[in-house]
């Protein structure tokens, strides 16, 4: 792989200063600076990310700071980037577009000045002295109106491109935002998959800390994690006034991590958090607008047998769900890396689709009596049932859920994922190192090259 490099300047105070107190001091000093435009603008947008910038590591100044290649390739018309935070959008785009007119809404003298005036957008264009026709806006969704002005513009036919970042769709759409009435295509970016890492990919980091190209080149990624999720998941989703009580959504974030990887039951998940069932739905909705959680129905067609009703969920990344999961004496550190096991493997299969030009359909398939294969993939091209074991070593029994699978479907190849070496054949069922799979699945290409 070829890594393209870049000056890393943010200085961090020396080892020697407490922890806490240096987080502390860090903070006092960003929220005097930003004091005045917060209180302004009523957001809290102003020193998140300076507060998680806070949270980094303190111990070595990184010189070099490595921008890994992408699968994600940008179309040559306008379009919008949506992806959680953290995820490098900003980073990519700034980087294929190097030569853009960039417009940062997240900074509030800039967002301030534009939502007052959204007009002055197109003043900023055309008195551009450089005369650039591509032009990034980064959190589009901060202010809105700016698309009925980019719209304009494009109309105009005068060789604009606009590359429009966000976090989600969902504010746009609250305020019935125009979307450029469909003149502009619409991507996601997700976290890193194995294959864009290369070599530098570690399965077993990516089940502690996840793939967010947030924590690149950080030595303490746990740090990083903890403050995105309180600052992020927490105080951006107060702050946009996407709930009303923040302890119960709290508390959601918390009790919905024992459904990663399993049944979405949304009656148990009230009871638990003491709220209406349709809070509930409408938390879930707040995560998948958000991109922050996905779901999977289950494979119905031409069923056999009866099979349960429920999706199953997944929070975006896993080091994400391992922040968020509660973890205590009876908390059992098997049990959180399986789900973060089949965590890792959603999220390719969701990024491999995503990024690809043919598009299948994602499932999991599950009988009532708990017949259960983890994914199924269905499309023109493939037919897989995948299952995933969190465990060395294989044999025959590890592979009975497959073989059911295949006696209903004969025409799907199955595949069993799992933490061992060898690439193994048990009967009618492909037994691969994980590892290894996740670093060969490339967007449009086969779920499995060698089969």
């Amino acid at each position: 792989m070829q890594a393209k490099w870049e000056k890393y300047t943010v200085c961090r105070p020396s080892c020697a200063q407490g922890y806490g107190q240096a987080i502390q001091q860090r903070i006092r000093g960003i929220e005097e600076r930003h004091e005045a435009e917060c209180l302004q603008s009523g957001i809290a947008n102003a020193i998140m990310s300076l507060k998680v910038a806070a949270a980094m590591p303190y111990c070595e100044v990184s010189v070099n700071n490595p921008l890994f290649a992408r699968f994600f390739h940008p179309s040559e018309e306008s379009f919008f980037l949506f992806g959680p935070r953290g995820v490098g959008k900003s980073t990519l785009m700034k980087n294929q577009f190097k030569e853009a007119l960039y417009i940062d809404l997240l900074s509030p003298s800039v967002s301030r000045s534009l939502l007052a005036r959204p007009e002055k957008l197109q003043e900023m264009i055309k008195g551009d002295p450089f005369g650039r026709c591509q032009i990034i806006i980064d959190e589009i969704q901060k202010v809105p109106e700016l698309l009925t002005v980019a719209h304009q513009m494009i109309e105009e036919k005068k060789g604009y491109q606009f590359i429009l970042t966000g976090s989600s769709a969902r504010k746009l759409k609250r305020v019935s935002a125009n979307l450029l009435g469909g003149r502009a295509l619409k991507y996601v970016l997700y976290p890193f998959m194995a294959g864009e890492l290369e070599n530098n990919f570690s399965l077993a980091k990516a089940l502690q800390y996840g793939l967010l190209p947030l924590l690149t080149d950080k030595t303490d990624p746990e740090a990083v994690l903890h403050a995105y999720v309180e600052l992020y998941l927490q105080e951006e989703i107060q702050a946009e006034g996407l709930v009303r009580h923040i302890e119960s959504f709290s508390r959601f974030l918390e009790v919905i991590t024992f459904s990663h990887g399993g049944l979405l039951n949304v009656s148990n998940i009230a009871r638990e958090c003491e709220v209406k069932r349709k809070t509930v739905e409408n938390y879930l909705g707040i995560l998948e607008d958000l991109l922050l959680a996905f779901q999977y129905p289950v494979f119905s067609k031409r069923a056999q047998r009866e099979l349960v009703s429920h999706s199953k969920f997944y929070l975006f990344d896993a080091g994400v769900f391992r922040t968020l999961r509660p973890q205590g004496p009876y908390d059992r550190v098997e049990e959180m890396e399986g789900a973060a096991l089949e965590g890792i493997v959603a999220q390719h299969l969701k990024s491999w689709n995503e990024y690809s030009r043919k598009k299948h359909s994602l499932y999991f398939w599950r009988t009532r009596s708990g017949v259960e294969v983890d994914f199924v993939i269905y499309g023109p091209s493939e037919f897989y049932g995948i299952e995933v074991k969190n465990s060395t070593r294989v044999d025959w029994q590890d592979t009975k859920s497959l073989e059911v699978f295949l006696k209903d479907y004969p025409t799907a190849k199955a595949l069993l994922l799992y933490r061992g070496n060898e690439p193994l054949k048990i009967n009618n069922v492909l037994c691969l190192p994980c590892e290894a799979f996740l670093k060969q699945l490339k967007p449009n290409g086969p779920i499995w090259a060698h089969f």
